[in-house]
């Protein structure tokens, strides 16, 4: 992988962590920036080596997905399964699937497949195979829909 996808890559993984942090403590978006700026992009936490990150890329996704959380979240909707809502996901899913909506909504520069396929990696941190499939078969039909 080149130095510029795993860029990308760690940009997308501190992001989805990023929306984590938002929905459940409520951090300022601003303040949210600012601590993954300087704590955690590309520093090393208990040893671990955080990749560096894309961080224009990284900002995007987040600013992103927050302003345009309640298209996402009615997009995201209306491609679950009957009787699914976004209340009964995983939050750690939740936030998963808004940044990967966010991208195939907004980033044209952003190969429909490769948004996919990276997003069903992060999942893959989180979850086990089930999940990743589920993960890889709503933003699917999310790409489908808005490309």
């Amino acid at each position: 992988m080149t130095s510029s996808k795993k860029a990308r890559a760690a940009a997308r993984l501190a992001a989805v962590q990023a929306l984590y942090q938002f929905e459940m403590e409520a951090t300022p978006l601003a303040s949210l920036l600012d601590e993954f700026h300087r704590h955690r992009l590309g520093m090393e936490i208990d040893e671990d080596q955080y990749a560096k990150a894309e961080v224009a890329f990284f900002d995007d996704v987040v600013k992103g997905a927050v302003a345009r959380r309640e298209e996402i979240d009615e997009l995201l909707t209306s491609k679950l399964a009957q009787g699914w809502s976004l209340a009964r996901l995983d939050k750690t899913m939740l936030q998963i699937l808004r940044a990967g909506a966010y991208e195939l909504m907004a980033r044209a520069d952003v190969p429909t497949g490769a948004a996919i396929s990276e997003y069903v990696d992060v999942a893959h941190a989180f979850f086990d195979q089930r999940e990743a499939k589920f993960v890889n078969g709503v933003l699917d039909a999310v790409g489908k829909a808005v490309r």
